[in-house]
């Protein structure tokens, strides 16, 4: 995943102001970048804090990173490991917790948080593979994975793991794009959420009712046809039958209308 750190902190500063420099079209200068760009003086300040950390010196590494986040509205914990070209644009409000693993080339912008759910103990923050990008205010929460080139839309809330080449959105998030094509989801079990459940209800009720109303124009149908084919009645044959024999005999030239004599 990271690459082994075996550049001086000055070289990989240098490495940073190029990144910065490629990936930020408002970035005018080295010189602009190298002074005005908070982000990147958190995660230099950090390689130090991280090395006190390791070196036992936790106590001075937490001074150190609250100075760090006063001056640059930027927590990372010196415990963090961050992987190289990390890039925190707008990063006011950025949060990295201790157990937190970057990989290379990761972006976050503004109020990300990258933080631990509960009380656990040991690994408790998220992993980020090489190549994520992660939108403004997104959290990311809990002993999770962000798998490579995946993206977290901004104020997502992800507290699953997330496949390579994802794009995920929402609360909680679910996966929007994978691997270049549009995931549609056509089955509310597959968001987790909180309003799943009356959609999973109506759904089932929608269903339920559908099949009543299947059954309703069954049955009409059936009553139809029923009618069409029963025969008339022994009333309406009488009666056409007695029409009948009127019209025959007011048509015969020897019949006797009324009124008329013998």
């Amino acid at each position: 995943m990271s690459e082994p750190a075996r550049m001086s902190l000055l070289d990989r500063m240098r490495e940073d102001i190029r990144s910065t420099m490629e990936r930020d079209p408002a970035a005018s200068s080295p010189a602009a970048v190298l002074l005005c760009y908070p982000g990147l003086h958190a995660v230099w300040a950090h390689h130090i804090q991280h090395a006190l950390w390791c070196a036992g010196w936790k106590l001075p590494a937490r001074i150190l990173s609250q100075i760090t986040r006063f001056f640059t509205g930027i927590e990372i914990h010196p415990g963090a490991r961050l992987g190289r070209r990390l890039f925190i644009d707008h990063g006011m409000g950025v949060v990295i917790g201790e157990t937190a693993i970057l990989g290379n080339d990761v972006t976050l912008y503004q109020g990300v948080t990258l933080g631990g759910t509960g009380k656990e103990t040991g690994k408790r923050h998220p992993t980020l593979r090489d190549g994520v990008f992660v939108g403004n205010n997104a959290n990311i929460l809990g002993n999770i994975v962000i798998g490579e080139n995946s993206r977290v839309g901004a104020g997502s809330v992800v507290v699953r793991d997330v496949p390579p080449d994802s794009t995920v959105v929402g609360v909680p998030a679910h996966i929007v794009y994978q691997n270049g094509k549009r995931v549609l989801i056509t089955d509310p079990h597959e968001v987790s959420d909180p309003l799943s459940d009356v959609i999973i209800a109506l759904a089932d009720e929608v269903k339920r009712l559908t099949a009543r109303v299947d059954k309703l124009d069954d049955k009409l149908d059936g009553e139809s046809q029923q009618s069409r084919a029963e025969p008339a009645s022994p009333l309406t044959i009488g009666q056409q039958e007695s029409d009948q024999y009127r019209s025959e005999q007011a048509s015969r030239s020897d019949s006797v209308s009324m009124g008329e004599g013998i």
